[in-house]
């Protein structure tokens, strides 16, 4: 299939995934994100940070048109991929979910075996050949750092593995259909921290071939895995956005300093 997603509009800086201009989002008449602006470069892991109910997992489904199974949910401003508004009515959003993959705070596998989960989005794509779908699942489980640990029990039912080996499947889930994008929504955060330690691990190697987008409420976290933070505060106001060690070290907001010493939050 050929996607839509190809160069049209303005150009954008090269090495850029996402140009965010002026973004505002609203459940009803609620404002969740005021004005944000920023551009998340390809190939590194950029961290969302800040306090419960700032709007970082509200961003990141932004990212992927997500939110719009709530259907009083609504973003103004322009989100720009590969040369297209993403926000503009016409877009292709099953193709932008397969560039954009997704992983959730909880693990979520399919009631499938571990081959039928991570070969169901390329199915469901058109791909039939069996040596085809094999190659994809081998593929995106290794590298989810999985394949040694379940290459043995393909066909048994994902509810076998552990939680964190469960994540690590989701990942490879996103993984099989090449995406560009990886999109993560706080992925330790119902880990134990030996599991923890390999996702994060997965994570900088990830960046080697993918663009990572990570929500974390962990800010050590953030500090251990991400080249960029952009921190939000109540009222989904992005307030400093910077490498995330002069993010830690020396922010410009007083506000940010208070936020990531533990002064609040």
């Amino acid at each position: 299939m050929v996607s839509q997603f190809q160069p049209a509009g303005p150009a954008m800086e090269m090495g850029t995934a996402f140009s965010v201009q002026h973004l505002s989002f609203f459940y009803g008449q609620e404002r969740v994100l005021t004005d944000v602006s920023l551009d998340i470069p390809q190939r590194r892991i950029t961290s969302i940070v800040g306090p419960s109910g700032c709007g970082k997992s509200t961003f990141l489904r932004v990212l992927n048109r997500l939110y719009e199974v709530v259907p009083s949910a609504r973003a103004v401003g322009q989100v720009w991929f590969e040369g297209r508004d993403i926000l503009a009515r016409g877009t292709d959003v099953v193709d932008l979910r397969r560039r954009v993959g997704m992983v959730f705070q909880k693990p979520n596998p399919f009631p499938k075996s571990v081959y039928e989960n991570v070969a169901y989005a390329p199915r469901i794509h058109g791909v039939r050949k069996r040596r085809v779908l094999y190659d994809i699942v081998a593929r995106a489980l290794g590298q989810a750092a999985l394949w040694e640990e379940v290459h043995t029990r393909l066909g048994k039912s994902a509810f076998d593995l552990s939680g964190g080996q469960q994540q690590r499947l989701c990942i490879a889930r996103a993984l099989a259909m090449e995406p560009k994008v990886i999109l993560m929504d706080e992925p330790t955060s119902a880990l134990d921290p030996t599991a923890t330690a390999k996702i994060e691990d997965l994570i900088t190697v990830l960046k080697d071939t993918y663009t990572v987008v990570i929500v974390t409420h962990n800010m050590q976290q953030a500090a251990r895995v991400s080249d960029l933070a952009a921190v939000f505060l109540t009222g989904g106001e992005m307030v400093e956005y910077d490498e995330t060690n002069r993010i830690f070290e020396n922010p410009n907001d007083k506000r940010v300093e208070d936020y990531v010493t533990g002064k609040f939050g």
